[in-house]
């Protein structure tokens, strides 16, 4: 009992620490310098015209800042902000709730916003274009709809899959923005930032070091450095210098580009086991003990951006790239890229 105790409190401070090293203007935020320019743009005008902002859709793979920046926005506009989740609005009554309470110039956060019921969604298009919902009375042929006006709000969206968005919610946003992986210059002065609030004492070296091992994600880098202070907290007294940055990352199992225990054992096993492929997804999940999603979810994406995997119609092979990180010899016949699929490519 006790240890469940202590394991709620250390979560409880890693989600409270996270929260406090968030920046609260566009000006303390680093990297997405063009999404930024253009937000500064568009919150800047609204705020000269005295009105709420348009809506926003914030998309890009998880870690990016997409709730950093809905809360700067609220923030900026010196807003309230409501925070909700798709997958929490499973009918429309649950999103005509939430919008009937909110006041005149509220931000409503709506995460995974491509996890909504399609009720909810249809709801939600005429409550972003006329700032209304028609509410249902009663049933079946006696039903009647008694529209209620809301007041003007700015909903902020973020999705991971822009692509599930229906055409008719996406073009109800006024403005979408694309966040991309961050360059390990950002990542740097992310791990710099966040070490002087939680008053780390870290070499640049280090600080280097770790934000070229971040997978491109200021939530990575975040975490990392956050371990790496436990290790020099026990070993070196507190202070991170290169070389404790270094045996803390190797006790972690995250290498010098970033691949982590999964994304090692997954490019292993289609190097070592499969002589470097197409082997399909199933069979791959099978052979290093993890579920097909998990892998198509964590590992696979971070491979093929960093050029180490290729997906094809037969299934996944390993790279020349992917080769030489593990440092064994490309097969001299290389793997068949377009043949006839595998039963689970």
């Amino acid at each position: 009992m006790n240890e469940d105790i202590s394991s709620s409190h250390a979560g409880e401070d890693e989600r409270s620490q996270e929260l406090a090293l968030r920046p609260k203007t566009l000006k303390e935020f680093v990297g997405q310098e063009r999404v930024s320019n253009q937000l500064d743009l568009l919150l800047s005008a609204a705020r000269s015209r005295k009105l709420p902002a348009d809506h926003v859709l914030l998309s890009g793979p998880p870690g990016l800042g997409k709730t950093t920046l809905a809360m700067i926005i609220a923030s900026e506009m010196d807003a309230p902000i409501r925070i909700t989740s798709g997958p929490a609005i499973q009918h429309a009554g649950d999103l005509a709730s939430i919008l009937s309470s909110l006041v005149e110039g509220e931000i409503l956060f709506l995460d995974e916003i491509h996890r909504m019921s399609r009720p909810a969604e249809e709801l939600l298009y005429l409550a972003m274009e006329d700032f209304r919902v028609d509410v249902i009375v009663g049933k079946g042929p006696g039903a009647t709809a008694i529209p209620l006006e809301l007041p003007h709000f700015t909903l902020v969206g973020a999705t991971t899959r822009a692509g599930l968005l229906p055409s008719p919610l996406r073009d109800r946003f006024g403005f979408t923005a694309q966040l991309d992986f961050y360059e390990n210059s950002e990542l740097a002065e992310i791990v710099s930032r966040s070490a002087s609030l939680m008053g780390i004492s870290i070499s640049s070296d280090a600080i280097s070091e770790i934000g070229s091992r971040s997978r491109g994600t200021p939530r990575v880098a975040n975490r990392l450095l956050r371990r790496v202070r436990d290790y020099a907290e026990v070993h070196a007294g507190g202070v991170i210098s290169i070389k404790e940055a270094r045996a803390a990352l190797e006790m972690y199992e995250v290498d010098p580009v970033g691949l982590d225990r999964l994304d090692q054992a997954v490019l292993d096993a289609v190097i070592r086991r499969f002589n470097g492929g197409p082997v399909g997804i199933s069979t791959l999940a099978m052979a290093i003990g993890e579920e097909a999603e998990t892998i198509e979810s964590l590992a696979e994406p971070f491979l093929v951006r960093m050029g180490y995997l290729s997906r094809t119609p037969r299934g996944r092979i390993a790279t020349p790239a992917g080769f030489a990180h593990l440092g064994v010899m490309t097969p001299l016949t290389p793997p068949a890229l377009f043949d006839t699929p595998t039963s689970d490519a």
